[in-house]
């Protein structure tokens, strides 16, 4: 290979390698871009339905405290304390009630008690307000 055919290789590679790098460079600037799809749309049904906590009102009518539970597949979970004579608010954790039809149970344990009364098993779906009374002693 004669001088000027090895300079004009070098300088033939040193431009592709220019291009290239500058090629690779410019993939990797525009890559992120194309490959971000933004915040998903949302119709005004599925906000609601996201945001609508399922919820459990406890009218407790006696004197005792109670702990309540809800219970689902024989698992029981503590949602909190209704005080005596009182009117509390739970939230039932999303991941209790994640089908449109949970059976559930809820249980009354009252402090320092022997009794717990179950509650019959009801339909619950997301989103909705269920009611649980516990009577006077």
């Amino acid at each position: 290979m004669s001088r000027s055919t090895r300079r004009g290789t070098a300088h033939l590679s040193a431009h592709l390698s220019r291009v290239i790098t500058t090629a690779a460079l410019a993939g990797l600037l525009v890559a992120p871009v194309a490959c971000h799809n933004g915040p998903q749309p949302q119709n005004d049904d599925d906000q609601a339905e996201v945001q609508e906590p399922t919820t459990l009102d406890v009218m407790n009518q006696g004197f005792p405290d109670m702990t309540i539970y809800v219970v689902q597949s024989g698992q029981r979970i503590r949602l909190g304390l209704a005080t005596g004579n009182a009117t509390v608010q739970f939230v039932i954790p999303r991941a209790v009630v994640n089908t449109p039809a949970t059976q559930l149970r809820f249980i009354a344990d009252p402090i320092g008690g022997s009794r717990a009364p179950v509650s019959d098993e009801i339909t619950v779906s997301p989103g909705d307000h269920v009611q649980l009374t516990i009577p006077a002693a």
